[in-house]
């Protein structure tokens, strides 16, 4: 948890929930993981635990005491998602993520069916604190992980969620996403594994990225070429660095209705 991220595309991260369990070849070097392990039986460390899934109910206001607007990732060190985290927790997570709306909450999952399985929920919850009732609020980001062909799946799901902002993060990129559709997708965020055990990133798969988002409208962020540390293959694509977010159409937005 940071009020300063080094990740380029947020500015803080939030972690009412840490700790996770394998999903996708995506998952295999993580580096939540691997930065939570180091400390499993520190006493009074924060991840004493490890990796092991555990409930921070006393971060849920963290981000009402933020005042400075920010982008915040939400959980960067688990999946809000994830089976052992219950319904009612995550709608305490929604429920401040609806009152901080001088935020923009980045929400990033590689389990999307509970997403779409909760919607009615969330919605009832977004409702209640917003008074909105016809869209989810701008400010709360809604992306899925995909790594490879095999896992498109997600995006799909993604687009039953009446999110304003609808993002993929293609991190770990492991292998070409040339027929990935990017209907209903505002901002695709692709980068490079890191790490001592990285798997290479070839460029032919991050430029078809790039061109199929120039095609579709998608905003396109390019955080990293990956390498043993995450600076060391740099940020250039063809001699310049993309840093696009997505920006809301209005028609758009109208559109989306809460189920």
């Amino acid at each position: 948890m940071s009020l300063q991220s080094d990740i380029e595309w947020t500015d803080a991260t939030w972690n009412p929930v840490t700790g996770c369990t394998e999903v996708s070849p995506g998952c295999d070097h993580c580096y939540a993981r691997t930065f939570a392990e180091r400390f499993r039986g520190v006493p009074n460390h924060p991840y004493e635990q490890g990796f092991d899934l555990k409930l921070w109910p006393e971060r849920l206001t963290y981000p009402l005491q933020w005042k400075k607007p920010r982008r915040i990732f939400t959980n960067s060190m688990s999946d809000l998602f994830h089976r052992d985290v219950p319904d009612a927790f995550i709608l305490q997570v929604f429920a401040v993520m609806a009152q901080a709306h001088w935020h923009t909450f980045q929400v990033l999952t590689k389990r999307p069916a509970r997403l779409v399985r909760m919607v009615p929920q969330i919605s009832e919850q977004l409702r209640h604190h917003t008074g909105r009732n016809a869209t989810w609020p701008a400010h709360i980001w809604l992306g899925v992980s995909i790594e490879t062909m095999q896992y498109t799946w997600r995006a799909e799901q993604l687009r039953q969620v009446p999110a304003a902002i609808r993002f993929i993060s293609a991190e770990p990129l492991l292998g070409s996403l040339q027929t990935l559709d990017l209907t209903g997708i505002n901002w695709l965020i692709a980068g490079g594994e890191s790490g001592p055990a990285h798997r290479p990133c070839d460029p032919t798969w991050v430029r078809e990225l790039r061109d199929q988002c120039r095609i579709s409208g998608t905003a396109f962020f390019f955080k990293q070429w990956g390498g043993r540390t995450p600076k060391r293959g740099g940020r250039l694509l063809d001699g310049r660095t993309w840093d696009e977010y997505p920006q809301l159409d209005p028609d758009d937005l109208q559109t989306r209705e809460v189920a």
